[in-house]
Order: C-alpha cells, then sequence, then structure tokens
C-alpha cells in the first residue's frame, strides 16, 4: 500500500470529522460542565421566545483552543485502534471499563471517556462478563457506525476488522465495518475509486438494509452526477428524519460511498458535500474523508486542513490529548 494514501485515509478521516458541525459540540466537552448547561438555557430560551438567533459552543472565561476547526471524536476512536490494533480486540476495550482496576496507562484507573451509544453498552457488557459477539448483539445500537470508523485502522493496514466490530456491534454494524475496511484497503492500494467502491459491495449483502441502501445511494449520486448536486436526492432517498441519532451505519456508509464516488475521489469536492447533509454531520463527513483520502492521499488534502486535523483534543478519550494523529502511524506508513 502507498504509504502517502495510507496518511491520506487517516488524516482524511480527521478533516472530515473537524468538518462536521458537531466536532465543535464534542471539543465543547473540554469545558466546565456550567458552560454546557447555559448553552442548553440559551437553546431552550430561544424555543421559548421563538428567537431564530440560536447558540453555538462558546468559551465564556475559559480557553478558545477547544472550540477551534479540528477533530473530535471519530479521529480520537481511529487513534485509540490504531495504537491498540494488535491487542486481541474485547481485552483492548475491557481495559476501557471504568471499574477494571489497574486498567489505566499508568497502572490507575483509567480516565473517563464519551463514546457513542454502542461502545458506552459494549463496554457495561464487558463488565457483566458478556463477551463478543454478544456484547455487540445485544446492544441498542448494534446498527451505529463507531465499528465502521474503527475500520479505516483496520483497512490501511489490510486487515479483517471483524473482531473488532463484533465487540460493539452486529448486522449492519459489523458489515459497515468490514465494507470500509475493503473500501480503505482497495482505495489504498490502488488510488481508484471505483475499485474502493466495488470492493465496499462485495461486503454488503443486496437484502441488507446497508446493501439496499449503499446499491440506491450510488444509483441517486450517479444520476446526479455532482456531490453537491447529489446532497437533495440522498436526503430524499435515505434519511427518514424520524429517528433521533445520524449514526446508523445502514445511512452514513453508503453515503459516503456515494459521495466518493460521485466525487471522483476527490476529497475537497466530497467531504463538504458530506457535511451539508446535517442529520448525518457527526460521521458521514469522516467516512467520506477516509474514502478520498485513501484514493487521493495525504498530498491531495490541503495544507491548511491537514495541520489543524492532525492534532487530537482529548474531548473523548483524554490520554490522547495532544497526540499527533499522522505521527502515531510511523513504522505502518
Amino acid at each position: 500500500m502507498s504509504g502517502d494514501r495510507i496518511r491520506g485515509a487517516v488524516a482524511g478521516l480527521a478533516v472530515g470529522d473537524a468538518v462536521g458541525w458537531p466536532a465543535a459540540r464534542h471539543r465543547a466537552a473540554l469545558h466546565a460542565p456550567w458552560s454546557r448547561r447555559l448553552h442548553r438555557e440559551l437553546d431552550a430560551f430561544a424555543e421559548e421566545h421563538q428567537v431564530t438567533t440560536l447558540p453555538v459552543p462558546f468559551a465564556l472565561n475559559q480557553p478558545v483552543a477547544p472550540l477551534r476547526i479540528g477533530p473530535s471524536d471519530d479521529a480520537e476512536w481511529l487513534a485509540w485502534t490504531l495504537l491498540t490494533i494488535d491487542r486481541p480486540r474485547a481485552e483492548a476495550f475491557r481495559d476501557l471499563v471504568p471499574s477494571r482496576p489497574g486498567a489505566g496507562p499508568s497502572g490507575g484507573a483509567p480516565a473517563p471517556i464519551r463514546a457513542r451509544i454502542s461502545v458506552a453498552t459494549a463496554l457495561d457488557n464487558l463488565a457483566d462478563g458478556v463477551e463478543p459477539p454478544a456484547s455487540g448483539h445485544d446492544n441498542p445500537h448494534h446498527f451505529d457506525d463507531a465499528a465502521a470508523i474503527r475500520a479505516v485502522a483496520f483497512g490501511v493496514l489490510g486487515r479483517d476488522p471483524t473482531e473488532d466490530a463484533q465487540v460493539t456491534n452486529a448486522g449492519d454494524g459489523v458489515l459497515a465495518a468490514q465494507a470500509m475496511a475493503a473500501a480503505v484497503a482497495a482505495g489504498s492500494m490502488s488510488g481508484d475509486v471505483a475499485a474502493a467502491v466495488e470492493a465496499a459491495l462485495d461486503m454488503l449483502p443486496a437484502d441488507t438494509a446497508i446493501g439496499h441502501n449503499a446499491r440506491l445511494a450510488l444509483s441517486v449520486a450517479r444520476k446526479a452526477g455532482d456531490p453537491f448536486a447529489a446532497v437533495p436526492a440522498l436526503d430524499a432517498a435515505l434519511l427518514d428524519h424520524v429517528y433521533s441519532y445520524g449514526v446508523g451505519a445502514a445511512q452514513t456508509v453508503p453515503v459516503a460511498l456515494a459521495l466518493a464516488e460521485a466525487a471522483g475521489g476527490e476529497l475537497t469536492r466530497a467531504v463538504p458535500a458530506a457535511a451539508c447533509l446535517a442529520p448525518l454531520a457527526d460521521s458521514a463527513p469522516a467516512l467520506t474523508g477516509a474514502l478520498t483520502g485513501a484514493c487521493g492521499g495525504y498530498g491531495a488534502i490541503p495544507e491548511g486542513w491537514t495541520a489543524p486535523a492532525r492534532t487530537l483534543a482529548g474531548c473523548c478519550l483524554p490520554d490522547l490529548a495532544g497526540r499527533d494523529l499522522i505521527e502515531l502511524l510511523e513504522g505502518i506508513a
């Protein structure tokens, strides 16, 4: 695999993560709880008084650095996966369980983490002695894309993400991880977005929700002919606007595949379009960035984006604060 394209996949995910509007919300977790409470109160005030000026994450009497453009949850979970990828997956996750003695990096209790519902539930399951695949199957968010994000690490190494995915996910959630790893691996090898999409489809049976949606999304985007032009059509075809969490793997991964192909593998065209699908903006831009970054390489990402996307904030995994995402690839790329 090309080292430049491996770095591109990782940096591309971080750029897409930073582009989505939820990144600022995630990074605001580094501020005092009262500031986020005040944000909620201002939001309630706007609702009560029918004010259209909505509050955004802010830093009142606190450092503004966490609210500058940068990656958040997705990049940190990708980094954690890269750092632990050679360990048995359930064992690595078990070390994140707060009640586990000696689980922290210095032998103490691990720092508190923030995670998707599927991951949080899986950690509870592991703490109760429930092992994979039950930890991912007996899980109210078994269908989300948490494992698909982590699968980028397996893709750049050409490895199977299934063992990792089954800790936190099942069904479409596991298929999404397998598809992302296959697509990233193909993109990193060839630089060809068509090959990446085909590799993903090979992992997605047509009679599954994610398989059906992937083929539908590709058809819709091909008809539109352009990533930005495809946004309204993808919204109409895939988003039901009923469910309250926009991290369903059966929506986010198909959107990423469709926009990556529609952009011809160009990150600068695909990622902004993914960010326009606001309900999916927590992870669709990151997944799109990983796919296009794998195809185009690190050198194709604008320099103005690579610098702020490299440094992790530690908003979800505090032990990673300040780590350089690309330096983590030394010895890999």
